[in-house]
């Protein structure tokens, strides 16, 4: 698989290091999946693996295998194998690599490049992480080869299947803008690694079935007896699905099923979604950000909401859905909102 995916953020000290690799753990989708981890001695290799570990509740220390070859421990989506190919030949790198294949959802593999193989052909489903010298610090590049995600052109196409109002195709792109131009800096920051390019599809997609919740006055909106036709069509293909749900499956019928994990968790439910990867969150504030094409506080987001659907008063579902994204903006930007 090509690269699908890119990010750089600087580090300055060990503990931003130890940051980014926490967040590492929360962007994990495919497995099983190869972390390459490429770089100099001394650049924070071993020192970004412990701050991975942790997030995946290894509570054994994280130290470097140079002598062992190899560690292994139990996480939450299986066994992870730690390896260090540093002191090995080329033969003897890829007689360890290849006993390793198996029984493992996670192996992080430290000097690659011992292999003497073409990278992204050896490695179809892999994060390849490189950490280089920068000034007084480092600069930490990522390359997500793990899943794929629908180009702008295709999203274009499925835009214009679908018929979707010039509105809500207004409202996913400055869901996106936002997304780009203010949360991803943020996290840039903070030393979190996000998936931009995911993230940018997640949102131009997010509401593409959007009228199959067009049923009330709150979603009057000016539409042709041509998009009603076609509307009708995809009703029944979607039939007793919320337009969260129907994307969800759409995407995932097209070979982007991991896309559709994202989108899928982006509305109000009860009982509420379970968001667990960096992007879900991300996805569902900004969505709550995003008025129509503008950006809002979340409390001019929230009482639009209740002017719409709930006569202007504050139900005990729109409190709870309230608390729920003022819970997720803290989480997401401990240090105040942008």
């Amino acid at each position: 698989m090509s690269i699908t995916d890119s990010y750089q953020i600087s580090l300055l000290n060990p503990e931003n290091t130890i940051t980014s690799g926490a967040s590492l753990a929360k962007t994990l989708y495919a497995f099983p999946v190869d972390i390459l981890l490429s770089g100099d001695l001394g650049t924070g290799k071993t020192t970004l693996l412990r701050g991975f570990a942790k997030a995946l509740s290894i509570e054994d220390s994280i130290v470097s295998p140079t002598f062992a070859l190899e560690q292994r421990y139990e996480t939450p989506y299986g066994e992870m194998a730690h390896i260090d190919l540093y002191r090995l030949t080329t033969l003897q790198a890829r007689d360890l690599l290849h006993a390793s294949e198996e029984h493992c959802a996670i192996r992080c593999i430290e000097w690659p490049q011992r292999l003497d193989l073409p990278l992204p052909e050896c490695f179809p489903q892999s994060i390849a992480i490189t950490l280089e010298e920068e000034g007084d610090g480092r600069l930490l590049s990522v390359d997500f080869r793990d899943i794929p995600f629908p180009s702008d052109d295709e999203i274009a196409t499925w835009r214009h299947e679908c018929m979707v109002p010039s509105g809500v195709a207004k409202h996913c792109d400055a869901v996106a803008a936002f997304i780009q131009n203010v949360i991803i800096p943020s996290m840039k920051t903070q030393h979190r690694i996000v998936r931009p390019q995911m993230l940018r599809a997640a949102a131009m997609t997010h509401d593409l079935l959007r009228f199959l919740d067009f049923k009330n006055q709150a979603f009057a909106i000016t539409h042709t007896e041509e998009q009603e036709q076609r509307w009708a069509q995809l009703r029944e293909s979607y039939d007793g699905l919320s337009h969260e749900s129907a994307c969800e499956r759409f995407l995932s019928e097209r070979g982007f099923a991991t896309l559709g994990r994202v989108v899928g968790t982006h509305g109000l439910a009860l009982p509420s979604h379970e968001r667990v990867t960096i992007e879900q969150k991300i996805l569902f504030y900004a969505d709550k950000r995003v008025k129509m094409d503008s950006v809002v506080s979340l409390d001019e987001r929230f009482a639009d909401f209740r002017a719409r659907y709930d006569e202007g008063k504050a139900s005990e579902e729109s409190a709870r859905w309230y608390e729920e994204a003022k819970e997720l903006e803290k989480e997401l930007f401990p240090h105040g909102c942008p």
